[in-house]
């Protein structure tokens, strides 16, 4: 049995071999990671069959083809990865080597599973994280340390 190419240290026939073949992803993310493992194995049937069909038409297989021929796929890192009810978010980092450079695709992928079945539906490249929010506290307001005394007289000294 060899390893998963998706990295998730199963063999690949109790991995991603089943989703490949048909089978139902169990996650959003099971789906993202049988998805890396259609390229790495160049099987891109998965990779259309997956598609939301609102989105079937704009892939481009030979391009995709292409790809997964001239790259030499190194890993897939899932950084995050949520659902809620039908819907999925994956954010994941591609590492692979093209044309003689080490190369990375990073992006935030989202997925809703219809009948059973998890569909990639969108994904945005080089994902930019939250905004960063200050809260700006009042010389007389409670301290957010939660001290009980006015931030004046506590952190704000």
């Amino acid at each position: 049995m060899s390893s998963c190419p998706c990295g998730s240290g199963r063999p690949f026939e109790e991995c991603c071999g089943p989703i490949l073949a048909g089978g139902p992803a169990p996650t959003a993310e099971a789906m993202m990671r049988s998805r890396y493992t259609a390229f790495v194995r160049q099987d891109l049937d998965h990779v259309e069959r997956s598609h939301a069909p609102e989105i079937r038409d704009d892939f481009n297989r030979g391009e995709a083809e292409r790809v997964a021929e001239e790259s030499e796929w190194q890993r897939l890192d899932i950084l995050r990865a949520s659902e809620e009810g039908d819907a999925g978010t994956v954010e994941f980092l591609i590492h692979f080597r093209r044309d003689g450079n080490d190369m990375r695709h990073h992006e935030r992928a989202r997925f809703r599973r219809e009948d059973g079945q998890w569909l990639y539906v969108s994904g945005e490249v080089n994902p930019k994280g939250e905004p960063r929010r200050v809260v700006k506290v009042g010389r007389n307001e409670p301290c957010p340390c939660g001290s009980g005394r006015k931030y004046k007289a506590c952190c704000g000294k």
